[in-house]
């Protein structure tokens, strides 16, 4: 594995582009929050070479628009494994554009791949057996500083791209596929993000649903609408606003103060104190429409 930097100023940002640009390739992969988001937060940016890996901290404050020369570059393969949403949160966040970029998990699938997950083509193409833990990946990358396990985890997501690529080109131009891979590779840096949308109909799914009377339903469906656009807000996932058994408890009680729903069981005394103020009015206008 090659050595790691952590890049959180401008100064070591540049220092670490100028020995990027002068690189062939560089493997590319970032660390984002989607479970705890309604929008996915950005925490980390990975780029390795065969001489180093640098992670750099989005969350330092300072200025990242040097990386949007790298990846416009097509002068420098940038590698990405399943990258769709790494690009779409950058260039929703910086407004980057991309060229010049090679998607592992893209090239093995036109090749012919099964099983596509970063761990299983590096033991298929490169002889390498890595260990990713799901654990890891979810833990909680917007936390300062990052453990020695995450920085281990972050740097390897990388070290292995750039080889990949190489293997998974040579069999693109002998099988004559590199134009299918690039047009493949463009579509993915086309890509724009589009935001969570409210799904009017996701109430009936909701674990408890059928078990509710129908005044309880239709309390639900307020409910669900009233969750998401608390989450859109606030920037949280909808089940740290109130999870799919909170839902169904407050449904069921029907009670419109903050010490009914807490009595009721329907809400724990923090997530009353915490929400009260907002469903509280709204326990009370469902009641009256009943």
């Amino acid at each position: 594995m090659s050595d790691t930097w952590w890049v959180d100023s401008r100064e070591i940002l540049e220092e670490a582009l100028r020995e990027l640009s002068a690189s062939a390739a560089a493997g590319l992969d970032t660390e984002y929050d989607s479970f705890r988001y309604f929008r996915e937060k950005l925490c980390l940016i990975q780029l390795t070479n065969e001489k180093h890996t640098y992670l750099v901290d989005p969350l330092a404050g300072f200025d990242l628009s040097g990386l949007g020369r790298l990846f416009a570059d097509p002068a420098v393969v940038k590698v990405t494994h399943a990258g769709d949403n790494d690009l779409r949160i950058l260039k929703r966040d910086y407004g980057f554009s991309f060229a010049g970029f090679f998607d592992t998990h893209r090239a093995a699938s036109l090749l012919g791949d099964r099983q596509l997950s970063l761990s299983t083509l590096i033991g298929l193409h490169l002889g390498v057996q890595i260990d990713k833990k799901r654990s890891t990946q979810r833990s909680r990358w917007e936390n300062r500083p990052l453990t020695a396990e995450q920085l281990r985890y972050a740097a390897e997501d990388t070290s292995f791209l750039v080889p990949l690529y190489r293997k998974l080109a040579a069999d693109l131009r002998e099988r004559n596929l590199e134009a299918e891979a690039q047009r493949l590779f463009e579509q993915m840096c086309a890509a724009e993000w589009h935001e969570k949308r409210f799904n009017p109909l996701g109430h009936l799914y909701v674990e408890g649903y059928e078990t509710l009377m129908e005044d309880q339903r239709a309390r639900l469906a307020r409910l669900y609408r009233w969750r998401f656009a608390q989450a859109k807000r606030k920037n949280m996932a909808v089940f740290r606003v109130l999870s799919d058994p909170e839902l169904i408890a407050l449904c069921r009680s029907g009670e419109t103060t903050p010490a009914g729903l807490v009595g009721s069981g329907a809400l724990s005394a923090e997530k009353a104190r915490r929400l009260g103020a907002d469903i509280v009015p709204l326990m009370e206008e469902l009641r009256e429409t009943e």
